[in-house]
């Protein structure tokens, strides 16, 4: 997952240029969708209901390598049991709080995956790499 949302964007170039101090987030989530959220961070197809919720990944990622410029899950990030269905994923988010907020990063994900009532979405270690080039 590569791309920054304008939200983003804006924010770390105004940041840089000394316009408008960016706040790092307290904490940041990993949110599941069934389309393309687009660089407008759209967050209308976030899967709801079913017990689904947002997982907290801060605690579960490696600091950006240098050289590669990607940033990997160290710890196994799992979303609860499905109980009802969450349709298919095709997209991820990252987003800076646990509901609403701001998305920072999209993408496709790496596997689409159904995910139907009684089903899970896990990322195992190393598996969800951020890239942010």
């Amino acid at each position: 997952m590569a791309n920054a949302t304008r939200y983003l964007r804006k924010a770390m170039l105004d940041h840089v240029m000394g316009k408008t101090a960016f706040s790092m987030p307290a904490e940041i989530y990993m949110a599941l969708f069934t389309a393309d959220p687009t660089e407008l961070g759209s967050q209308a197809a976030e899967v709801s209901g079913g017990d689904y919720a947002r997982q907290a990944i801060e605690a579960l990622m490696s600091a950006t390598d240098l050289t590669t410029g990607e940033a990997t899950n160290a710890s196994e990030i799992s979303f609860p049991t499905a109980t009802a269905s969450w349709g298919l994923i095709s997209h991820i988010g990252i987003l800076d709080a646990l509901t609403v907020g701001n998305m920072l990063f999209f993408g496709p994900a790496e596997t689409t995956r159904l995910i139907s009532t009684g089903g899970r979405y896990v990322a195992a270690p190393g598996q969800f790499i951020l890239r942010y080039r």
